[in-house]
């Protein structure tokens, strides 16, 4: 919890922070982030490439999902400002996207890529903001360890379904429809 003489941050500092910054919120604190690294923008890019196909169409996969690259999220009562890599909403979540230039909807999936100056921030800060909203799936993907974590709502807790690593093919919850090669997302 934020020191509460702290002003809390707002929308306002995400729209004034640095041009080129990754912005959040969260708790009242603002925290400024680089552009991903090209290992990092490689996996992202790789594992929505991977997914996007089956998600939007059903071609190998469960269809009826939006998919969307590092989306704004605005979460909670006082806003908590979120932008993960990835994030996906099965159709009867977000039967369309809205106009504004953020979602307030919770994604049904959410999947950080971590680097090591976001690793700390995305599990310990990040996840619980998934777990307090309901997220059902959250994927922590390591391009340096190169390994897929996959954490499942269970309750009031995420619960750690598998660990999967390097050249692996892989089904992985919500999308076990869908044969994932882990060596893809590495690969440089």
């Amino acid at each position: 919890m934020g020191d509460p003489a702290r002003k809390r941050a707002t929308y306002d500092d995400v729209l004034k922070a640095p041009v080129g910054a990754i912005a959040e919120v969260i708790d009242g604190v603002l925290s400024t982030h680089p552009r991903p690294a090209p290992a990092h923008a490689l996996a992202s890019s790789r594992l929505g490439e991977e997914l996007g196909p089956p998600l939007r169409r059903g071609a190998g996969g469960p269809a009826g999902w939006i998919l969307l690259d590092e989306p704004e999220l605005h979460l909670g009562s006082e806003p908590d400002i979120l932008v993960p890599d990835l994030a996906a909403w099965r159709r009867e979540t977000l039967p369309e996207l809205p106009d504004a230039a953020y979602l307030s909807v919770r994604p049904d999936w959410a999947c950080e890529v971590l680097s090591p100056s976001t690793a700390r921030h995305d599990r310990r800060t990040k996840v619980p903001v998934y777990l307090r909203e309901g997220v059902g799936h959250v994927w922590l993907v390591d391009p340096h360890a190169r390994t897929l974590e996959v954490l499942g709502l269970d309750g009031a807790t995420y619960r750690l379904i598998a660990t999967f690593a390097d050249a692996e093919r892989v089904r992985a919850a919500p999308f076990e429809a869908i044969e994932l090669d882990l060596a893809l997302l590495w690969a440089r």
